[in-house]
C-alpha cells in the first residue's frame, strides 16, 4: 500500500478511490501534496461554484502550522472586495523576525528588508492569466502576515546611533514580523449588487486539482447556491453554519478591566508632556489577559467564527502562526498600494457606543461628527498621514477625499477620514509602509518623540497589537490594516486584548477610560467572554 505523504492529486482521481471517499481522507491527501521548489508561476483555478470561505478554511487548511483567512466582511475598496483563505506547505517556512530591535542593533536584515526580497523571487500569477480567468486585483501570490507595534525597531538605529523612539525597551512574546508565503489559497470574490459571487484557487496544479475535489464533496450545493445572492454576507455569518465537530468553549474567557487609577495616572502623564511640548496627542493603550481551558487551534478558529459574526469588519482575519492565532476584526487600513502606485490610508481617531434606538443611535453619531476634542484628535492624525505619505510619493498628489466621516460598526460609530497619494516611481508598497509605520493613529504626534513617551508609559510591549496586517503582492499591490479589535491567542492558553485611545491637552481622564473599555468590549462577542470590571 502506498504512504500517503507519497500521494499526489492524482491518487484521489484513481478509478478505484470510492465517489464517497470521506472529506477527511480527501484532506488528508490534500495537505500531503508535495510542494516544488522550482514553481514560480502558479495556476488559477475558477470554480464553477461559489465558497463558503467559513466552511472552506477547516477544509483547505485543517492541521497545517501556518495558514490564514483575509476575511474581508464589508468594503467597497476594489483592493478589499475577495477574501482569501490560504495554507503554507510543510516545504516552506514563513518569514520571521522574532526580535527586530536585536536585529537592527546587530546589523542584521530587517523585516521590511526581509520581505522586500523574499517578494522579488516569490511565484506568482501571471498577469495574463490572470485577465483570462477574471481574477480580481488583489493578490496575486506573494505574503501573508503582519509587522508587530516592535518592528518599528528596523528605522531605530539611524549611523550606529538609536534613534529616539523607535527602539523598544520591552520584548514581545510573538514575533516582531511574521508573513506567510501565499501560494495555496482559495479567492472569494463576494456578491455585489448586479454580481453573484465567485471563488478561485491559486497554486500549483496539483494542490488546486484536489482541492478542487475536496470543496465540491465537501461543501452542499444548497449553501453554494445561496453564496450567489445578495444574501451572501448573511449566509456566511450565520451561526448554524459552525461545523459539527466544532470545540465547545466551556468557560467564557473573563478579561479583568485595567486598572481604572492607573490609567487615568498615566493620562495626567500623557497631558504634562503635552504641557511640556513633548507631543501634540498621545495614543495611550491598555492590556488585559485572560485564560482559555483547553486551548487548541480548533477552538481559536470557533472563536473568531464566533467574533465574525458579532463583530465584522473590512479587515477581519483570521491567522495560524504556529503556536499562537491571530483572531482581528479591525476596521481600519493602515495603508493600501493598488498596481498603479495609489496609496490610501484611512485613519480612525474618535468613537463612541451605538445608541440603544435609533434616535439614541443617530445621536451618537452627530455628536461625534461635531465634538471639538474628538474633531482635534482625528486633524493631528491626518496632518500626520499626509506628511508620512508625502516622504514616499509626489508631494502634489498628497489628498484628503474624506475628512472625518462617521462609519458605523455593529457596536460602535467611528470618525474616519481618508488620506491618499501616489507613490514616487520606484517607491514599493514594502518602502511605503515602512515610512507610515507604525501607523500614526496608534502613536500620536510627533510620531519619534511621543513613541518614547509610550514606552515610558506602557510596561509591556504591544506585540501583533497596534501593528499592521494584510497582504503584500507579487504586481506590487497591498492591503494593510491596522492590528486593533483583536485577540491574540497562545496554544499554552493565554489570550490578550488591548485597546487605547488618543489624549490630547483638554482630555477627561475618567472618559478616556470609559473610551478604552468601550473599545475592549467591541471586540469581544458575548459568546466568547466579556470584560470584568
Amino acid at each position: 500500500m502506498e504512504s500517503v505523504t507519497e500521494t499526489s492529486a492524482d491518487l484521489i482521481f484513481t478509478p478505484n478511490a470510492p465517489a464517497s471517499a470521506s472529506p477527511h481522507t480527501l484532506q488528508s491527501i490534500l495537505q500531503s501534496i508535495p510542494w516544488d521548489a522550482q514553481t514560480r508561476e502558479l495556476a488559477v483555478r475558477p470554480l464553477p461554484f461559489a465558497v463558503n470561505c467559513e466552511e472552506a478554511y477547516p477544509l483547505l487548511t485543517g492541521g497545517a502550522e501556518y495558514s490564514f483567512w483575509l476575511d474581508s466582511a464589508r468594503e467597497e475598496s476594489p483592493m478589499s472586495v475577495a477574501s482569501y483563505v490560504g495554507v503554507v506547505p510543510v516545504q516552506l517556512s514563513p518569514l520571521r523576525v522574532d526580535s527586530a530591535r536585536a536585529a537592527a542593533e546587530s546589523g542584521g536584515e530587517d523585516p521590511f528588508a526581509q520581505l522586500e526580497a523574499a517578494l522579488a523571487c516569490a511565484p506568482r500569477v501571471h498577469p495574463d492569466t490572470a485577465a483570462a480567468t477574471g481574477l480580481p486585483a488583489g493578490l496575486r501570490g506573494g505574503y501573508v502576515g503582519y509587522f508587530g507595534y516592535e518592528a518599528r525597531a528596523a528605522m531605530g538605529m539611524e549611523h550606529d546611533h538609536p534613534v529616539p523612539g523607535y527602539l523598544p525597551a520591552h520584548e514581545a512574546p510573538t514575533p516582531d514580523s511574521l508573513w506567510l508565503p501565499a501560494v495555496r489559497y482559495l479567492v472569494h470574490e463576494h456578491a455585489r449588487p448586479g454580481a453573484a459571487a465567485r471563488s478561485w484557487l491559486v497554486g500549483d496544479e496539483s494542490w488546486c486539482e484536489a482541492a478542487e475535489r475536496l470543496l465540491s464533496e465537501s461543501l452542499t450545493p444548497v449553501l453554494s447556491a445561496a453564496l450567489n445572492t445578495a444574501g451572501e454576507r448573511a449566509s456566511e455569518n450565520t451561526p448554524d453554519n459552525a461545523p459539527e465537530s466544532a470545540p465547545e468553549l466551556t468557560e467564557l474567557l473573563l478579561f479583568p478591566a485595567p486598572a481604572a487609577e492607573a490609567y487615568m495616572d498615566a493620562v495626567r502623564a500623557s497631558q504634562h508632556e503635552i504641557y511640556e511640548g513633548n507631543s501634540y496627542e498621545v495614543c495611550l493603550t491598555a492590556q488585559t489577559n485572560a485564560r482559555i481551558q483547553n486551548p487548541s487551534p480548533e477552538l481559536f478558529f470557533e472563536l473568531y467564527r464566533r467574533q465574525r459574526t458579532h463583530n465584522s469588519a473590512p479587515y477581519a482575519a483570521y491567522l495560524r502562526c504556529g503556536d499562537f492565532s491571530v483572531l482581528s476584526s479591525s476596521p481600519e487600513r493602515f495603508l493600501s498600494v493598488d498596481t498603479h502606485r495609489n496609496a490610501q490610508t484611512k485613519p480612525i481617531k474618535g468613537t463612541v457606543p451605538r445608541g440603544a434606538t435609533p434616535e439614541e443611535d443617530e445621536a451618537a453619531a452627530a455628536w461625534l461628527r461635531t465634538d471639538e476634542k474628538t474633531r482635534a484628535e482625528n486633524l493631528m492624525i491626518v496632518d500626520l498621514l499626509r506628511n508620512d505619505l508625502s516622504t514616499v510619493s509626489d508631494p502634489a498628489s498628497v489628498r484628503v477625499p474624506v475628512l472625518m466621516g462617521v462609519e458605523s460598526y455593529s457596536t460602535v460609530h467611528q470618525l474616519v477620514s481618508t488620506v491618499s497619494s501616489r507613490l514616487r516611481e520606484g517607491v514599493s508598497a514594502v518602502a511605503a509602509a515602512r515610512a507610515c509605520f507604525p501607523g500614526g493613529s496608534m502613536t500620536g504626534a510627533p510620531k519619534p518623540s511621543t513613541m518614547q513617551i509610550i514606552e515610558g508609559l506602557e510596561d509591556r510591549a504591544r506585540g501583533v497589537y497596534s501593528g499592521a496586517l494584510g497582504f503584500v503582492s507579487v504586481d506590487g499591490s497591498a492591503n494593510l490594516s491596522i492590528v486593533i479589535r483583536t485577540l491574540v491567542a497562545h496554544d499554552e492558553g493565554m489570550v490578550t486584548l488591548a485597546a487605547g485611545g488618543a489624549i490630547v491637552a483638554d482630555s477627561d481622564p475618567a472618559a478616556e477610560y470609559e473610551e478604552m473599555l468601550t473599545k475592549l468590549r467591541a471586540a469581544l462577542p458575548p459568546s466568547v467572554g466579556r470584560v470584568v470590571e
